[in-house]
């Protein structure tokens, strides 16, 4: 799924919290942005498959939890000087972001990235287009590795946004994010041809926290276990089940 690009593994060094089972509560990063994963609702709280899972996991393991919302970009450093405990947000597991936080084993399958133009340019070359995605992530990296011209912006709706004004060909995003956007929208299209980027998605915690970890990795592998994965899987349509 999406994303981030890291500043430095150095930040690993500085973390000076660490969860060690002493905290209370347990605070659960999110970008609140990113629909179906996360988003912020009708009364200001955040929604999506992401706090659906995240509010049963935390049950399982017997945790208090609470919601906080931060900014794609600087989502990894803040948890690493711990403004919060965990990151559940959409977050591909990556061999770069591994240098400098740990993950739980991944609680979705490795879903294609999708490309979407604009209505009549179903024909596009994506390698020799202007491409727009969201700001370090791992769509961005991509586009910048295959050679195509990549424009970068702060939010996933501004990508859309820039194909739709005319300022980029394509906007290249995780499909479960674009789906419903083209669905509703018949100014936009999605190509055929789609890549299948990153491992999965899994939740973030800083490197010191090997306790929190395990007690999430244990919650997760439980509702593959029984079931209750997939079926919220198949709720928020997110892609293959296990």
């Amino acid at each position: 799924m999406k994303k981030l690009v890291l500043t430095t593994a150095a930040l690993a060094l500085t973390a000076g919290v660490a969860f060690a089972g002493s905290h209370s509560v347990v605070r659960m990063g999110t970008e609140g942005a990113y629909p179906p994963y996360n988003f912020i609702d009708d009364s200001g709280e955040v929604a999506g498959f992401e706090r659906e899972l995240g509010d049963e996991l935390c049950a399982r393991a017997e945790l208090t939890c609470e919601w906080v919302t931060n900014e794609w970009d600087s989502i990894i450093p803040n948890l690493v000087s711990g403004n919060y405990d965990t990151i559940i947000a959409g977050m591909s597991i990556t061999a770069e972001r591994d240098e400098v936080i740990d993950f739980t084993q991944n609680y979705t399958q490795p879903d294609p990235s999708a490309y979407v133009v604009a209505a009549g340019n179903e024909g596009l070359d994506v390698k020799t287009a202007v491409i727009a995605a969201q700001a370090s992530t791992i769509q961005a990296s991509f586009i910048a590795g295959m050679g195509a011209s990549l424009i970068e912006f702060a939010t996933p709706e501004e990508t859309v946004a820039a194909v739709k004004a005319g300022e980029a060909d394509a906007v290249l995003a995780d499909r479960a994010y674009l789906a419903p956007i083209v669905e509703a929208d018949g100014e936009l299209a999605m190509l055929d041809q789609q890549e299948l980027i990153g491992g999965g998605v899994g939740m973030g915690l800083r490197e010191s926290d090997g306790d929190l970890r395990a007690k999430f990795d244990a919650a997760i592998q439980s509702m593959k276990d029984d079931g209750t994965l997939n079926a919220l899987i198949a709720k928020w349509e997110i892609g293959e089940q296990f």
